[in-house]
Formats: C-alpha cells, sequence, structure tokens
C-alpha cells in the first residue's frame, strides 16, 4: 500500500543526488547525529533529574523550560536531516524492520516529551512525587534510547 510512495520518493531528485554523491549522504548523516545529539542532551539532562540523579537543586520546572528550546531544535533537525536521508533510501525503509521501529518509537517519544513528561516536568514537584518523576523519567529514556538504537540499526539491516 504504501511501497508505491516510497519507491516515488527514493526516485525523486533529491534522493538521486543524494545516492550518487559520494558525500552526500554522509555528511547529512552527521548532521542528522548532531541532531540526535543536541536532543539526546537536552533530554537525558531533564530525565536523569526526574530520576533523582544531579542537579538537585534546581527545579524540573526550570530545568525542563532551560532545555526544551534545545529539545525542539534538536528534534527539528533531526527530523530534516533524517526525511533527506529517507529520500536517499526509501525502499530500503520500507523493508526495514529497524526503520518501522524507529518511527513508531520516534512517534511515541515525540508523543510522550510532550504531552505526559511535559505535564510532570511542569507541575509541582510536591504534587507529581518521586516515584512518578522516575517513571516519567525512565520511560523518556527507553523510548528516546530506542529511537537512537533503530537508527543505528537501520545502517547493519
Amino acid at each position: 500500500m504504501l511501497l508505491p510512495y516510497f519507491q516515488a520518493l527514493e526516485a525523486g531528485p533529491i534522493g538521486e543526488a543524494i545516492r550518487e554523491s559520494t558525500w552526500l549522504f554522509p555528511f547529512i548523516e552527521a548532521f542528522h547525529l548532531v541532531g540526535l545529539a543536541v536532543i539526546g542532551g537536552a533530554v537525558l539532562l531533564v530525565d536523569f533529574r526526574l530520576l533523582g540523579l544531579g542537579l538537585k537543586r534546581q527545579p524540573v520546572a526550570e530545568l525542563a523550560r532551560d532545555a526544551q528550546p534545545w529539545v525542539i531544535g534538536g528534534l527539528l533537525f533531526m527530523i530534516a536531516s533524517g526525511f533527506l536521508l529517507f529520500l536517499a533510501e526509501s525502499i530500503k525503509c520500507y523493508y526495514s524492520f529497524a526503520f518501522w521501529t524507529k518511527m513508531t518509537a520516534l512517534a511515541l517519544a515525540i508523543l510522550f516529551t510532550f504531552t505526559v513528561r511535559r505535564r510532570v516536568t511542569l507541575a509541582d514537584e510536591a504534587r507529581v512525587g518521586p516515584f512518578w518523576m522516575r517513571i516519567v523519567g525512565a520511560t523518556s529514556i527507553l523510548l528516546w534510547s530506542t529511537v537512537g538504537w533503530g537508527g543505528r540499526w537501520i545502517g547493519f539491516s
């Protein structure tokens, strides 16, 4: 059902140009990894705080607000560069379990980050309690780690 769309995307001029270039794919991939590092660092900083690991004197809400632009910027950077990489090998992605795992994890991570995690990080810490803060932090780390792991797995599949 989706295969014709994936074939059309890969056959397009952008995908073709990326595939035919010696350096374009690795160059874009390097930027993709920088985006992952930025979002990963911003997410982990807040998630470690939710887990009670470090920065204990800084309120979670303040830390989350400070990290928010980095999360959004890294995410936008990662999505833009990831789409270009996808255009170069759409058909491979269509048949890749790793790709579908990554995309599912990415959708869940984004949804979780901007709903549940956001609500918990902006709430009064006394109202949420340490148990739920730890659950949210651990879930966030699991989701974003699956995104990174899935992406790495794509390269080996």
